[in-house]
């Protein structure tokens, strides 16, 4: 028997309240992404990390939000916790690499279409198997070309914002990032739930797992509490505001000449010019003096 999917059970707030949580997660992360290229190679792993988690718990928290609108008739939905917490490491992980990448490859070229392509389908796996963690008197069965569209929407999406997020232009640029990320994973999920179709079984048979009611908790306590901190640290840092800084880090290395920042008195971007030196100081003979 074809079941009945209501994924809008609660009106527009649960899609509105998740779009917001994905924007939240999305800010902080792309923010720390941002960040990490302004910082040299010793830091720039801990703000990558940071990045990673916030992205990740908030597309994990998104979900599962969108995912308390969502019911079947004749059939109680269930999860299985084991599986839903396992979508919130692959979420982390796989938005990690692709973080990983375009922070220290930059967001261009191989890099970016490489990071964006990863996180993508790290939002789509989260997705994924955290349907795959639903239990209900039924089976669950997806169109393929449904599917195969919310992962080109969450890829394309994800790489936008990755690559808004690498042009390190000021805060402005991170928070419409972090739009189009919300986007991405908003855009996803409910385009992946379009694909969705329950067949229920003929026999009433007990469901094993945990109810949405009892997931709220963890989803609301846990990543909501991580994300708050993560927040603290971002607001804090003043280069989250400052955007790129008036400086440029420069690598003093054998064989490259060093460079020297040169301010205009007019107020024009400080050109940096190049030293060279020689094996002698001053070359000049002492007739010429």
């Amino acid at each position: 028997m074809q079941g009945t999917v209501d994924g809008f059970s609660y009106g527009l707030v649960t899609p509105l309240v998740a779009y917001l949580m994905a924007c939240l997660g999305g800010a902080l992360g792309l923010r720390c992404t941002t960040r990490s290229m302004l910082v040299g190679n010793s830091w720039r792993p801990g703000w990558l990390a940071l990045g990673s988690a916030a992205i990740g718990s908030g597309i994990w928290t998104m979900h599962f939000i969108a995912m308390m609108g969502f019911k079947v008739d004749q059939a109680p939905i269930h999860y299985d916790k084991a599986m839903t917490f396992a979508s919130l490491g692959v979420a982390i992980v796989m938005v990690g690499i692709g973080i990983f990448i375009v922070g220290y490859k930059g967001a261009r070229g191989t890099a970016l279409m490489t990071g964006g392509a990863i996180t993508g389908l790290g939002i789509a796996s989260m997705h994924y198997l955290g349907m795959a963690g639903m239990r209900l008197n039924g089976k669950l069965e997806y169109n393929t070309l449904t599917v195969a569209a919310s992962v080109v929407i969450a890829v394309a999406a994800a790489t936008v914002a990755l690559w808004a997020a690498g042009q390190v232009r000021g805060f402005l640029w991170s928070v419409g990032a972090s739009l189009i990320m919300g986007l991405a994973v908003t855009g996803m999920h409910y385009t992946g739930m379009a694909a969705l179709s329950v067949h229920l079984h003929d026999t009433a048979a007990p469901t094993a797992g945990d109810s949405p009611a009892s997931l709220l908790a963890p989803l609301m306590i846990g990543p909501l509490a991580f994300l708050l901190l993560a927040a603290v640290v971002v607001l804090f840092d003043p280069l989250m505001v400052m955007g790129k800084p008036v400086w440029t880090p420069v690598e003093n290395k054998p064989g490259i000449p060093a460079r020297e920042l040169v301010s205009h008195p007019s107020g024009r971007r400080p050109v940096l010019r190049t030293r060279r030196h020689s094996a002698h100081r001053d070359s000049r003979t002492p007739q010429n003096r």
